[in-house]
């Protein structure tokens, strides 16, 4: 589509940008697949609709209007905080289900009320990502509460770029090229930067393996050492590019 603007925050009519190519779909797609685990879904704390859900443990015999209004009090602080929180004051399920229920959605991190907490001026954080429990205090609820967010979001990008690393596989030769393809690793590969020899690899690698293509060229580019050859022409290498299987 062309031709669409839009009014920016000057008051301007301004064109769009845009693309056409699956990325918002994708990028789902992609965060579902790798951080999630047997349990659901297991969101990073930046883009999670509920960063933090709250669920009271009543006991026989306990005053649910005050474990309440304990779970109103701390919802207060992360909210001040600038949190987006929620509570799961239903009374048709037990808290083990619930649990469950929010691990399912992937909301990063779970706060446990109950009457022993109320007592101690405490509250139990669980983390989403590992399952850690710790006891937190009352006054302290918001900071660590923030904290463990960041902790969970970098511990979350730490593991998927180790699983991201281990995928890809240096080469300099033809014959690892296909090997790595074989072994379904993305390829870093010095190469020529000539359009051609892209065609050439595309119809080289199409029967056995996949037709092979450049999926990107890093910004950070590993060092190419003087006398360096396109690992599929033999010409000049010019850069590192990273190769892959078209599905």
């Amino acid at each position: 589509m062309f031709e669409i603007f839009f009014e920016d925050d000057k008051g301007e009519r301004s064109l769009v940008w845009q693309n056409s190519w699956a990325f918002t779909t994708r990028v789902i797609g992609v965060m579902v697949m790798i951080h999630g685990d047997d349990k659901g879904l297991v969101l990073p704390p930046k883009v999670a609709t509920v960063q933090v859900v709250i669920i009271p443990v009543p006991y026989k015999n306990v005053d649910f209007n005050q474990m309440l209004d304990a779970c109103n009090e701390v919802s207060q602080k992360l909210e001040s905080a600038g949190l987006r929180v929620k509570q799961d004051t239903r009374d048709n399920y037990p808290p083990g289900w619930k649990y469950s229920d929010w691990e399912l959605k992937g909301v990063p991190l779970r706060i446990e009320i109950g009457p022993k907490d109320i007592e101690n001026k405490q509250v139990r954080m669980v983390r989403r990502d590992n399952f850690e429990k710790e006891d937190v205090p009352l006054e302290k609820v918001a900071q660590r509460a923030a904290d463990l967010l960041d902790e969970i979001q970098a511990n979350l990008f730490k593991k998927a770029k180790e699983v991201r690393d281990l995928c890809i596989k240096k080469v300099f030769t033809w014959e690892d090229f296909i090997e790595a393809l074989n072994d379904k690793k993305m390829v870093l590969a010095p190469w020529c930067d000539d359009v051609e020899v892209e065609e050439d690899v595309k119809a080289r690698t199409k029967g056995d393996t996949g037709a092979a293509k450049t999926l990107c060229m890093p910004f950070e580019q590993p060092d190419l050492p003087d006398g360096t050859v396109c690992f599929a022409s033999g010409k000049p290498a010019k850069r590192w590019a990273l190769w892959g299987r078209s599905y």
